[in-house]
């Protein structure tokens, strides 16, 4: 019998590069090896993952209601963003949905996908480093107009501007320095575990509802089979649309790139080994580190085993990994074996008749 749940770990090497933007490069602390650990979260592998899918669908993703509000002072803020809670979305499916809004009972649905951050490997296989920047158009000043303001909120005139720059010794610039730019390098992995039981299953019940009624009866008229897993009555996807969701998953879990701006820093991340398994325990052997012995600094190296043959778990490894790891050997069709392998475990699985 196949187990209900695919697991997958990805190896891949970043060189300077960020996986964010809003806050610079995202880190969090290894006490172990008193090192910072550059990472993306999991949210924005899984937006990835998504987007990625999307596209290989041709499909865009569900429209989201994002809600204001006027307080009493007339204070403009921010209200819960709305969902359209269904389940013909691939992104809704795939992603889950959660609305909570006011005089309508809550509806919920877990994502069947559980993702983790990607992370250094190890802490000691991957660096942060920082760099300063400038936004600069000194080459062309005339091009570029100067705009200078009193602390009162008045604005010079060019005469005034030239008294100041006169009377003070000072010149203005158009260049603006950006200091201490986080850049992350190394080996990094991302996991994902995949329950089946709910990939293309949405429940039925009403007391807990992931579905309203008018959504329910809209499934059924589209085709949605009526079926029962182990969390009970349950609307199940119709297999043509199923068969194409597989594929385009299988590509985005394989070949999704951060959808964050990475203009002035592109890394094309390129994956070096994927493992794929019916147990996460397994996978965390296959794709591993380890210390080095005999070493007056603490040191690691990464690991790709694929030597022996694990019951329930395929390796594959692309040729860039030779770079990078002692002892293994890649082959330019891995990404395409290892999307066609999740292909084939994701139909095996009997969605209708659980």
């Amino acid at each position: 019998m196949q187990q209900p749940f695919i697991y997958l770990r990805a190896l891949r090497h970043a060189d300077h590069t960020v996986f964010n933007v809003q806050d610079g490069q995202k880190t969090y602390w290894d006490n172990q090896f008193g090192t910072q650990m550059p990472f993306s979260s999991g949210q924005q592998v899984k937006r990835s993952v998504l987007d990625s899918a999307l596209t290989t669908l041709g499909a865009t993703i569900a429209p989201i209601t994002f809600n204001y509000e006027i307080d009493k002072k007339g204070a403009l803020g921010n209200g819960e963003p709305w969902s359209p809670c269904d389940p013909s979305y691939p992104d809704q499916l795939l992603g889950g949905w959660m609305k909570a809004a006011k005089d309508e009972i809550t509806v919920k649905r877990r994502s069947p996908l559980s993702i983790s951050a990607m992370r250094p490997l190890h802490p000691l296989l991957s660096t942060l480093s920082k760099e300063n920047a400038t936004f600069d158009r000194s080459d062309k000043p005339d091009n570029h107009p100067v705009r200078v303001r009193t602390s009162d909120g008045k604005q010079l005139s060019e005469e005034e501007i030239a008294a100041f720059l006169s009377e003070n010794n000072r010149t203005l610039s158009r260049r603006n320095w950006i200091p201490d730019l986080k850049r992350a390098s190394g080996l990094f992995v991302y996991d994902v575990a995949l329950d089946l039981r709910t990939l293309f299953c949405v429940s039925l019940n009403q007391h807990e509802p992931e579905l309203r009624k008018d959504t329910i009866e809209k499934l059924r008229a589209a085709g949605w089979i009526e079926s029962k897993n182990v969390f009970g009555a349950c609307l199940v996807c119709p297999k043509d649309e199923r068969e194409k969701i597989i594929a385009a998953l299988a590509h985005g879990l394989i070949e999704w790139r951060i959808t964050s701006n990475q203009a002035r820093t592109y890394s094309p991340m390129e994956t070096l080994a994927v493992a794929i398994s019916d147990n996460a325990n397994k996978l965390a052997a296959v794709i591993r580190a380890k210390l080095k012995e005999g070493v007056d600094k603490p040191a690691a190296e990464p690991i790709v085993d694929n030597s022996t043959v694990i019951a329930g778990t395929s390796v594959f490894v692309t040729p860039p990994c030779d770079g990078y790891i002692v002892g293994v050997h890649g082959t330019i069709s891995a990404l395409d074996d290892a999307e066609q392998e999740l292909v084939t475990r994701l139909r095996a699985f009997d969605y209708e008749k659980q």
